[in-house]
């Protein structure tokens, strides 16, 4: 059964949904890598346009990400991203993963996620995080790139 707020539907992705996803995820300057529209759920309106979005990656060793949370700009504050985060989270596996903005850290507590010190990260979220903050020094001095976990 659908999830939904009282706007948007959550329902699976589909391949005619990618190149939406796929500018979404540009629009709002998250990580565009992996991204497969089979791992996705969106968010569409009444209408069916696509305003939301999210998937869980699979990285190597069985390591589990929440990715692309992205809500269309003008459908934001309704409650879009926690309804899809809460609906990736009841499928997926413990621990996950997860890499944002600092600025983002609160927001993902609120589900129990907690910020990971370099030596607690997995290898991959390690060398990701070592580049990240010499890319980011250069590009967004006042931000870096957290990794949280979800036990």
């Amino acid at each position: 059964m659908p999830a939904q707020t009282t706007d948007v539907v959550l329902r699976l992705a589909t391949a005619k949904d990618f190149p939406t996803i796929s500018r979404l995820i540009r629009q709002v300057r998250i990580n565009p890598t992996g991204l497969d529209w089979h791992r996705f759920v969106v968010a569409v309106d009444g209408e069916g346009m696509l305003v939301g979005c999210g998937q869980l990656k699979l990285h190597r060793g069985g390591i589990v990400e929440l990715a692309s949370i992205a809500v269309v700009p003008t459908f934001r504050q309704r409650g879009i991203a926690r309804l899809i985060i809460e609906h990736l989270l009841a499928l997926a596996p413990r621990p996950v993963y997860l890499t944002c903005r600092s600025r983002l850290g609160s927001f993902y507590m609120k589900w129990g996620f907690r910020a990971l010190a370099l030596a607690e990260m997995p290898s991959h979220y390690r060398r990701l995080a070592k580049v990240m903050s010499i890319v980011g020094n250069l590009f967004m001095p006042d931000e870096r790139l957290l990794v949280m976990v979800l036990q």
